[in-house]
């Protein structure tokens, strides 16, 4: 329930827009406030959490220290959200990026991870839609058309729970833009977020490593086809989905097999884990959400002279390649046509 809440326009700091800061919170009625809880909560629907840091220390991450002034002080939300807006500002000096309003908002108990624990939003709407309202008068009906925020679609946002504040506490965060300048200005110039070590990265990040693994690192190392590729592919998947926990060693056994691969394998994963900034378990319980999207990007495809396709989503021995005077072929066995 949001119980505090006030609103700032920011604009594009090179085009020298500016900022227009309210005089005082935001005044909202049952009605304005059911609405905007629908509007600001419903698109967080993903199990990914990120946490506020700094290189520094987290004593340098404005927006860290503004959100721990209002969680131990709730009634400095609207001065906190003055300093968050022209901090914001600050940020926004790419050329593309839109000026629009800026929300800062007190939500409390919100359920998140298994427990009830409080949650700051920081929201900025940029894109605005046309509407029409109907006007009746007269004895007859016109039109006028306004311009307004769309409430099915939230530009940008995050909910910083009060959850884990020596670590920079639990974010989940929201960016609909989908462009590179506005992801970074967003998250990294303004949040200072970074993911957070849990099973949801670790699933998401070792499926990552091991499917770059097969399909990039060991064809240079190895004679492999197509095929085995994608049936190394299958196998982690299956590993995955039949699994509740993950342990390296025995995905290394189970789906790699091969001494030689593994060795390589395992190389490949300490250099991954350097080239990437990060750091993956041996051991750990899945995340079935982060197995269903990461699952989407293992493409098991074979594309043949652009114009072929043959998707393999089972036994990998059902299949052969080979060549002969025609040129090169792939020999498929069945049982059954559907």
């Amino acid at each position: 329930m949001i119980t505090n809440a006030s609103i700032h326009f920011v604009g594009n700091k090179s085009a020298e827009e500016g900022t227009i800061i309210s005089t005082s919170r935001m005044a909202l009625d049952d009605g304005m406030r059911a609405i905007l809880e629908n509007h600001f909560l419903t698109p967080f629907t993903s199990e990914e959490y990120f946490q506020l840091y700094h290189d520094s220390g987290l004593e340098y991450n404005v927006v860290y220290g503004a959100v721990t002034q209002i969680f131990d002080a709730p009634e400095t939300l609207y001065e906190q959200s003055v300093n968050l807006a022209k901090y914001l500002y600050d940020q926004s000096t790419h050329p593309k990026i839109k000026g629009g309003e800026f929300y800062v908002v007190y939500f409390k108990d919100c359920f998140v991870g298994g427990e009830t624990a409080d949650a700051v939003g920081l929201f900025k709407s940029e894109n605005k839609d046309s509407f029409l309202k109907v006007l009746i008068g007269g004895g007859g009906f016109s039109l006028d058309c306004e311009q307004g925020i769309p409430l099915k679609k939230l530009d940008k946002g995050c909910l910083v729970f009060n959850k884990d504040r020596d670590n920079g506490f639990v974010v989940a965060v929201v960016d609909n833009t989908n462009r590179g300048f506005e992801a970074q200005y967003w998250m990294d110039d303004f949040l200072h977020l970074r993911q957070r070590k849990d099973e949801y990265s670790n699933t998401h990040n070792v499926m990552a490593m091991a499917k770059s693994f097969v399909t990039q690192e060991l064809p240079k190392s190895f004679e492999v086809t197509k095929a085995d590729q994608i049936e190394l592919l299958n196998k982690s998947l299956q590993f995955f989905k039949e699994k509740d926990t993950f342990d390296m060693e025995a995905f290394a056994q189970e789906v790699i097999e091969q001494p030689e691969v593994i060795e390589s394998f395992q190389e490949y994963k300490r250099n991954y884990e350097s080239e990437n900034d990060i750091s993956i378990d041996d051991s750990f319980a899945i995340s079935s959400y982060a197995f269903k999207k990461q699952q989407r990007s293992y493409k098991r495809v074979i594309n043949l002279d652009k114009k072929i396709q043959i998707i393999i989503n089972g036994n990998r021995d059902h299949i052969e390649q080979g060549e002969d005077e025609r040129g090169k072929y792939y020999k498929v066995y069945y049982r059954e046509e559907e």
